[in-house]
């Protein structure tokens, strides 16, 4: 008898919930959380003079049961703990009787599963953090419109469309933020796997992957202001796919691995012991070249290539040098997936540093090897000339390092020549200025620069480091969001700055914490000597349509005097913002005029849709429009080669804009001269310090038929007559 209370109070509970209004009633606190009455009566439909007595008297029978309370200051009413647990049970029970033919689900491991909502709570409490209340609710409302649809075949990326649909509309667009799906619209895929597509296998694997990781870095790495900000294209960020997993670009130091061998990554790989010739040293470097290339998403460097190559060619027959630094050039050719250079000195400042040789053991130093130096040098680009024949060989790229000793050695005028001779037939080499107080940087192909600024010791600051990422800033964006008032458009220059700054030290955090399992060749540790020097990266703020920018600002007609006050306006205001935040973001932020075919086409695309055609400034056509990111120069000819003054002082006054690197090209045209006139320009240039960092761009057109090239843009082959088969060559078209 003692039990009898309990036993009544069970049958009024169940009794409350016989009538399909009362619940109705409870299905709706348990989604809404708390309704007023006069809520309650408008979600049911009902008329309150009409149905005031029967809803009221529902409501008071709920309220008895002890299944609804009442909140007398709000005035609404929500679920007790037994309201919910009665929900709970009912809807078990309805399963059960109702018996429905259960929903099958195609989950992401490929399996086929019957539909459970537990399974939807459960994922929002573990993916998006969701409150288990909330996550319930979402669950439940979830298979109720599943149910709905009458759909008998589920995916789970149609189930998680449906969630999130429920999360927005309940206000929860953080908890959504956090639950979207990251993948490729179908289309997009079918596009990507159509085999009349020039991509092979792996290449689209690897922009399915990318697209895949530069949408989680936007949704789940960034900030909202960064990531709307490259969505915008008020900045944009490159490498987004690889952001947070690659370095940008390295500068070699082959001693460590002629030294030590190769120890791959892989386990399962064998380790190589030091190279004992030439050819294994040659095959030593284009292995880590490999190795490297899974672990960087930009430009490798080789610097000083012919110096720490000369002593394994020491007594070599020059023929059989020859032959297999042809062999290695042409392999890294046809497997680089990236921008490779080959820094050539000529002579070296590092001849006082000891050697490493055969089977990795110090002989002498590099002094006693000059002539092995300078003969690797003249053969590589010789190899360079003649497999250029047909076609330009663009990749590798050839780095020229020239100083005033240079071109003061009768033993390097050759070789100089010879370089200059490939320029006028290609276009291809670069050429950096070994400046006696600099003569410790290096230049990577891609322009980037680097200086024993940090320790001051060449070999930690200099090598078996590089470029941590580049995020390059739209200047035009900038200009016209300012409305030609410049102090807002330097207050806006610093905060695209500042986003930058935020990530690149995203960035540097992400491969700090998981460098060891992203980066396991280049993090290599031999004798507690870790190889790549991940600390001291520079980071690069880069800047895209400087030219145009003036246009939109100041106008066409700029005069010099206006020019040169707006370049040091900015300058300044960077170098301020550099030293502002130098201390908490690394000395080595550097702001930089690097190519950027990808952000000079992106950034002036999206200005031309926001601002309208007439209203944007912008370089190359309306069907292919582009910013600037690299300085162009033309060639003037005379009694003697020169680039017009003018533009070499405007170059002088953008120095302070480029700290980190920049590359000025050289437009030959079509011009017809002659090794050592160009030879004379370069003389000039490196001298008078103009230039740091130059290469001579060639445009040559070359036909696949007769295989034969010739300069300029052609249309029709003046040899066979064809016009299908042509190709056009051009190293900065777009840039």
């Amino acid at each position: 008898m003692a039990n009898l209370p309990h036993r009544a109070r069970g049958v009024k509970v169940l009794k409350a919930v016989s009538s399909p209004l009362r619940l109705q009633i409870l299905n709706l606190l348990f989604d809404k959380n708390a309704l007023s009455y006069t809520e309650l009566m408008n979600e049911l439909k009902m008329n309150p003079s009409r149905d005031a007595g029967r809803f009221a008297y529902h409501l008071k029978f709920l309220l008895k049961a002890d299944l609804v309370e009442a909140d007398a200051e709000a005035k609404k009413y929500f679920l007790t703990d037994l309201g919910k647990m009665v929900i709970d049970v009912a809807d078990r029970v309805e399963k059960k009787a109702v018996k429905p033919r259960g929903m099958l689900v195609r989950t992401s491991h490929f399996t086929l599963e019957e539909f459970d909502a537990n399974k939807i709570s459960n994922s929002l409490i573990k993916e998006a953090k969701v409150p288990p209340e909330i996550a319930q609710k979402a669950a439940k409302q979830a298979e109720k419109r599943l149910l709905k649809s009458k759909t008998k075949y589920l995916t789970a990326p149609l189930i998680r469309e449906v969630v999130n649909a429920i999360l927005v509309e309940k206000g929860f667009e953080d908890y959504r933020h956090k639950l979207t799906r990251l993948g490729m619209p179908v289309h997009e895929v079918t596009a990507l796997a159509d085999t009349n597509t020039t991509q092979n296998s792996e290449a689209k694997l690897s922009a399915a992957g990318n697209a895949v990781f530069s949408e989680y870095t936007l949704l789940n790495v960034f900030p909202r202001d960064i990531a709307d900000a490259h969505a915008s294209g008020a900045l944009h960020i490159e490498d987004l796919g690889t952001w947070i997993m690659k370095p940008k670009e390295i500068m070699h130091d082959l001693r460590f691995f002629l030294q030590n061998g190769i120890k791959p990554d892989n386990p399962l790989q064998l380790s190589t012991p030091p190279p004992n010739s030439l050819e294994s040293a040659l095959s030593t470097t284009f292995n880590m070249l490999l190795h490297t290339s899974k672990e960087t998403s930009g430009t490798q460097t080789c610097s000083y290539f012919n110096v720490f190559l000369a002593p394994y060619a020491k007594g070599v027959d020059a023929t059989r040098i020859k032959e297999s630094l042809r062999l290695f050039i042409l392999n890294l050719n046809q497997h680089a997936n990236a921008t490779l250079g080959l820094e050539l000195t000529v002579p070296t400042f590092i001849a006082d540093k000891p050697a490493i040789g055969p089977q990795g053991k110090t002989i002498g130093k590099y002094a006693d090897f000059v002539s092995e130096t300078q003969l690797l040098a003249s053969l590589i680009i010789e190899v360079f000339m003649e497999e250029s024949i047909p076609k330009p060989l663009l990749n590798p790229t050839i780095v020229i390092k020239i100083g005033n000793d240079a071109l003061a050695d009768q033993n390097a005028k050759p070789i100089l020549l010879k370089a200059h001779a490939l320029a006028i037939a290609t276009g291809t080499p670069n050429f950096a200025a070994k400046q006696k107080e600099k003569e410790a940087a290096v230049f990577s192909a891609s322009g980037l620069k680097l200086t024993p600024d940090l320790t001051g010791d060449w070999e930690t600051d200099t090598l078996r480091t590089g470029c941590l990422g580049t995020v390059t800033i739209n200047l035009p964006r900038i200009a016209h969001e300012c409305e030609k008032d410049k102090n807002k458009f330097f207050e806006i220059l610093r905060e695209r700055c500042e986003m930058a700054t935020r990530a690149l030290g995203i960035k540097y955090n992400a491969l700090k914490q998981r460098g060891k399992h992203l980066l396991p060749f280049m993090l290599q540790t031999r004798n507690g000597d870790t190889y790549f020097r991940l600390e001291n990266c520079t980071r690069a703020i880069n800047f895209a349509g400087y030219k145009e920018t003036v246009e939109t600002l100041i106008g066409k007609n700029i005069t010099d005097e206006e020019n040169t006050k707006f370049t040091e306006e900015i300058a300044q205001n960077i170098a301020a913002f550099r030293h502002k935040i130098g201390r908490k973001h690394g000395k080595r932020l550097y702001p930089a005029m690097l190519r950027s075919p990808e952000a000079s086409e992106r950034l002036a695309q999206l200005d031309m849709e926001k601002y309208g055609v007439a209203k944007v400034k912008f370089s190359g056509t309306r069907e292919k429009p582009y910013y600037s990111t690299s300085k162009r120069l033309s060639l003037k000819a005379g009694d003697f080669l020169c680039v017009p003054s003018e533009q070499l002082d405007a170059e002088m006054k953008l120095k302070g804009l480029s700290t980190g690197g920049s590359l000025s090209i050289i437009e030959l045209g079509e011009a017809d001269c002659k090794p050592e006139e160009l030879l004379s320009l370069t003389a000039h240039l490196v001298v008078s310090q103009a230039l740091e960092f130059f290469t001579y761009n060639r445009v040559s057109t070359y036909c696949g038929n007769c295989r034969k090239s010739w300069f300029g843009t052609l249309h029709k082959c003046p040899s066979c007559g064809s016009m299908s088969t042509l190709t056009v060559f051009n190293r900065f078209a777009f840039t």
